[in-house]
């Protein structure tokens, strides 16, 4: 249960993330986020969209673990493991803050599917 629970937050913070990618990187909402700057966030809004939809789907193939209920397993740890390696990845070449965001939850939703909870 607190590992379904726990699958579906990381989801959820990967839904905000595209929203976020795809829809506010070129505002001052997504400028804060990220920090960017004005004319960087102008230049790259397509790179950041295309970032957006692979989180996206990250997340479906979260949703899609969950939805197919115990038969999910195997599907909810290989997402996981996508998330938490993209997150040590990002973290060490763009920002320590991704660690915390996307692989700390990630790693908690994987050791609480593999312990069974």
């Amino acid at each position: 249960m607190l590992a379904n629970i726990l699958v579906g937050l990381v989801a959820l913070i990967h839904l905000y993330i595209v929203y976020l990618e795809m829809v506010l990187w070129d505002t001052p909402r997504g400028h804060k986020a990220f920090g960017l700057k004005p004319d960087f966030a102008t230049a790259s809004k397509v790179l950041a969209a295309n970032q957006g939809l692979y989180n996206g789907f990250l997340a479906a193939g979260l949703i899609w673990g969950l939805w197919l209920g115990e038969a999910g397993f195997q599907v909810k740890i290989f997402f996981l493991l996508c998330i938490a390696i993209a997150g040590l990845y990002g973290a060490a070449t763009v920002s320590r803050k991704i660690l915390y965001i996307q692989t700390v939850p990630a790693v908690l939703a994987l050791a609480a599917l593999w312990i069974g909870w």
